[in-house]
């Protein structure tokens, strides 16, 4: 069984997976099958100060009447105009009652091959088609990112992660799950993840990668990948400046 934690790190370097396995297993974690813990020492688990930013997706429904010297004092990436219209924008959509009130939180899913957090899991829902016929849709498991949201959609790791626990929900509950969110409450900001051909393939594809590693895989290129990993100077893959790049 695969985390969803490695699942994600192998989409976005197998060398970091490795690193990542190898500290797991020096502090006597659950090392590279296992799913994230409660574990201080687990390298898997966010820093206190991304744990305080995820926290903002539990509260959600006290945020919007917030002042701004409230809000300011959360750990918010953008200035609290900006958060409260984004904030109001998301209560506007038809998930928001469920998102603030869900189902299950913190939900530990296991599937046929891999096993995690979902953050949230929201409850089924139902409503019409375009046609006007009923139709229900099943529950829907959140991912919680502490980052910055790209300009549009998610990252690969975060889009192979979510796959990943729409995946273990589906085998639990014994129905398809054809999407999963991603939310940034820094931004107030929450991303569907469609479960296309397309990223399912991402998803087999991190899988088999993550199962493969026995040792440390090649290294990558210098990138920003590189610039801001743990385990740069671990790996000693060699980064570039802007200016060198640009030959100043």
């Amino acid at each position: 069984m695969i985390a969803f934690t490695d699942l994600a790190r192998a989409a976005f370097c197998p060398r970091q997976l490795y690193y990542v396995r190898r500290n797991a297993s020096d502090a006597d974690d659950v090392g590279a099958g296992g799913a994230e813990t409660d574990d201080e020492r687990d390298p898997r688990r966010p820093p206190p100060e991304a744990r305080k930013r995820m926290d903002l997706a539990f509260r959600y429904r006290a945020l919007p009447t917030a002042s701004d010297d409230a809000l300011r004092d959360r750990p918010i990436a953008v200035d609290p105009p900006t958060y409260r219209r984004n904030l109001e924008a998301l209560a506007d959509r038809d998930l928001w009652d469920r998102l603030v009130d869900p189902d299950r939180e913190r939900a530990f899913l296991s599937g046929k091959d891999c096993r995690g957090i979902a953050h949230k899991v929201l409850r089924p829902a139902g409503g019409e088609s375009d046609s006007g016929e009923s139709v229900d849709e099943p529950p829907v498991p959140t991912i919680v990112s502490p980052g910055d949201p790209p300009e549009t959609g998610v990252y690969e790791p975060q889009a192979v992660r979510a796959v990943a626990a729409a995946k273990a929900l589906a085998w639990e509950a014994e129905t398809e799950v054809p999407r999963a969110l991603i939310e940034y409450p820094g931004h107030a900001v929450v991303r569907e993840v469609r479960l296309t051909t397309r990223k399912k393939a991402a998803y087999r594809r991190a899988l088999r990668t993550a199962r493969s590693i026995d040792g440390p895989p090649p290294r990558l290129r210098g990138d920003q990948k590189c610039d801001a990993c743990d385990y740069r100077e671990e790996c000693g893959t060699r980064t570039r400046s802007l200016a060198s790049l640009l030959g100043l």
